[in-house]
């Protein structure tokens, strides 16, 4: 069974376990040595015989309890404990030095085996009480034990003696302070261990939980890391795929970052602020911007890579969404220059083909062809002040609105639309929602949203307008709109076509017949009016849902 204490941090020490096994082996040895002498010193000398006798049964006593305690029992030993064990090793090693002739037995080396592993056991204090202890043991036997056998009186032993106890007591302050040394390290050891450790953990649970995909393979493609966020963004099970070839994975789901990962593997060249594609199974794919470093493992000096890849969608979507608000802002200031120059003109032309056309002089064909120009100019007329309307997109007053309430009424002016069949369900959802805003800009946005809605229509369809507090997780990242409110309309249509989809919010792009194409334009300038901004998320036969989120509060700049 496994003790309970430790081992000392530092391996140059051996462990207490180790010691303690060699210890209570060594002192079973050391006891059928002892009563072996015993036996054969039982007719010279009978009291060494039993005292022997009942040294060597209490010292294989105390290792019996000391392996029970330590080993069954799992109690971690104390000072005490070890220093009561020293005295059974020291008692046996002193009978055998005893029935070997004392000062003249070549035993007393043995001591130092004692010395050594008591030092190695205990602190720099007790283990020099050990030691003492050892030399008043061979003291006494010298001088007092051996007097007593041979009927002599007691007297001081010689230098050989005092030679030996010098040896004891250098080779403990050589081991003691070597040991001392050596722990001190070995805590150290420990502290930098525990430190790196906590650091590590910290390290781990920072990759585990970073918004980023972090993922590293060794020089031969065999995925050596990988965490949770790559997993997600890769769709690759880490737990399965780790020390397997990953590149062939990597080629198919992103060949961008496969061919980064690849460069750096076999020509060391890192990849900063690169962007790729991530392709799922199911068609979804995802832009994603990447870096790459290479590290040298000190085994073999073989490199690793390691790829640091985002999600960029958001990001993308912002840069689309602030593009988008800047085109349309410079084809309104065009649109409005262009409207008026031709209008006037448009005009006079209008009206001097009225005139002849009422003249007496003409005849049935010029009438014809004069009704035919001022019906191609009403019709330019009428675009050009499309136009305008695109071209003064602006919030002039900004009140609280309630948007449940705008969303009602736009509801009921399209559900009156020529365009709006029976078969078209308009539902209003949601609860009242008051913002900041511009009323006759809002029924605009709603209204041009569900009829488009309508006119995109084929068949039945259900159109799903929806009001609601939104949250700020919502929001792509980047995009900052304090106190979030949504509007969400959504269709079981057709969907848009993926070559619309790019270029919906520009002006005069149109997948409906007779169309002018500003309508999502003039949607689009008016949520930017409000400070808002507007998604659009769209399937082939899965339906179209445009979303819309406002501040519900104006900004202190923005109404200054």
């Amino acid at each position: 069974m496994t003790p309970p204490v430790a081992s000392p941090p530092d391996r140059a020490l051996p462990d207490q376990r180790t010691l303690l096994t060699g210890v209570f082996v060594a002192r079973v040895v050391l006891s059928v040595l002892a009563l072996v002498l015993a036996s054969l010193e039982r007719a010279a000398e009978p009291g060494y015989a039993f005292f022997a006798s009942l040294g060597v049964l209490l010292a294989l006593a105390l290792a019996v309890y000391g392996y029970w305690s330590y080993w069954v029992r799992q109690r971690a030993p104390g000072a005490w404990w070890f220093f009561i064990q020293a005295l059974a090793d020291i008692t046996v090693i002193t009978l055998i030095v005893h029935g070997t002739g004392g000062s003249r037995s070549a035993f007393p080396a043995l001591y130092i085996l004692v010395i050594a592993a008591y030092a190695l056991l205990l602190s720099f204090g007790p283990g020099l009480l050990v030691t003492l202890c050892t030399v008043a043991a061979y003291f006494a036997d010298v001088t007092w034990l051996q007097a007593t056998r041979d009927g002599s009186p007691p007297a001081m032993p010689g230098l050989g003696f005092w030679g030996q106890v010098a040896v004891f007591l250098a080779a403990y302050v050589l081991l003691g302070g070597l040991t001392a040394r050596l722990r001190a390290a070995g805590a150290e050891r420990e502290v930098l261990q525990s430190e790196l450790r906590r650091v590590r953990l910290r390290a781990d649970e920072i990759l585990r939980n970073i918004r980023s995909g972090v993922i590293t393979v060794d020089d031969a493609g065999r995925l050596a890391f990988i965490n949770p966020m790559a997993e997600r963004l890769l769709e690759l099970d880490g737990e399965t795929m780790t020390g397997l070839p990953v590149l062939d994975q990597l080629k198919i789901r992103s060949p961008e970052l496969w061919a980064a990962m690849v460069a750096a593997i076999r020509h060391g060249r890192k990849v900063s602020r690169g962007e790729g594609t991530v392709v799922h199974e199911g068609g979804r794919h995802f832009p994603i911007g990447l870096s790459t470093t290479t590290f040298e493992r000190d085994s073999d000096g073989r490199p690793s890579v390691t790829a640091i890849f985002t999600d960029i969608s958001d990001l993308k979507r912002l840069n689309e969404l602030n593009l988008r608000a800047e085109r349309l802002e410079a084809v309104a200031a065009l649109s409005a220059s262009l409207a008026h120059e031709i209008r006037n003109p448009l005009a006079s032309i209008r009206s001097s083909v009225e005139q002849l056309a009422r003249s007496a002089h003409g005849d049935e064909d010029d009438r014809y062809l004069a009704q035919l120009i001022v019906r191609e100019s009403d019709r330019l007329s009428r675009l050009l002040s499309e136009f305008l309307d695109f071209a003064r997109v602006r919030a002039t007053e900004f009140v609280p609105v309630d948007l449940q309430a705008v969303v009602t009424a736009a509801a009921r002016l399209v559900r009156e639309h020529p365009d709006c069949r029976p078969d078209i369900e308009i539902r209003v959802q949601g609860s009242r929602t008051v913002l900041d805003g511009d009323e006759d800009l809002l029924h605009r946005v709603v209204a041009n949203l569900i009829l488009n809605a309508v006119q995109a229509s084929r068949g039945a369809t259900v159109i799903n307008v929806t009001t609601r507090p939104a949250r700020v997780a919502e929001l792509p990242g980047g995009c900052s709109i304090e106190q979030p409110v949504c509007l969400e309309v959504k269709d079981s249509g057709p969907g848009i076509p993926e070559e619309l989809r790019e270029r919906l919010f520009e002006p005069f792009v149109t997948g409906r017949a007779g169309g002018t194409g500003l309508g999502l334009a003039i949607v689009q300038r008016a949520v930017e009016a409000h400070r808002g901004m507007v998604l659009c998320d769209s399937a082939p036969e899965r339906g179209t849902t445009f979303t819309i989120f406002f501040p519900a509060r104006r900004a202190a700049e923005a109404a200054a």
